[in-house]
């Protein structure tokens, strides 16, 4: 199991972990991309986080194309090959869902290394207050 890391190799690490951060940021926002605004770490006292611990945790992620009102007597009535029209046209962006929680916009991409699958490329991050 991992222990946790001493204040002292965290004070020592900052910078490596500083960097790592805005790398992410920078994959994450693409090239043309506004930033993320960088957030002041939590000052901690003696205590130092481990933000190992936090990098690990899993957060379920949904992407959003679309959505359909159906009353339950069309529903019951869906056969194989029947077609359900969403909210949204080809093209507009879909959202990306975070623990329930809206926080980016995207739009759909055949991955480079496997065309045989899709994922989304990040277009437009959402602000706490439009979500």
């Amino acid at each position: 199991m991992n222990e946790p890391m001493p204040a002292m190799d965290l004070e020592e690490h900052q910078e490596e972990l500083d960097k790592a951060i805005d790398e992410l940021r920078g994959a994450l926002n693409g090239p043309g991309m506004p930033t993320m605004p960088s957030m002041p770490m939590a000052d901690f006292g003696d205590a130092a986080p481990n933000t190992s611990v936090i990098m690990g945790i899993l957060v379920d992620v949904q992407i959003v194309l679309g959505s359909a009102e159906v009353p339950v007597a069309d529903l019951m009535s869906l056969q194989k090959g029947a077609t359900i029209p969403l909210n949204r046209r080809i093209g507009e962006p879909v959202d990306v869902i975070v623990n329930g929680r809206k926080i980016a916009r995207g739009e759909i991409t055949v991955l480079e290394s496997d065309p045989s699958r899709f994922g989304v490329r990040v277009t437009e991050i959402v602000s706490g207050q439009s979500v």
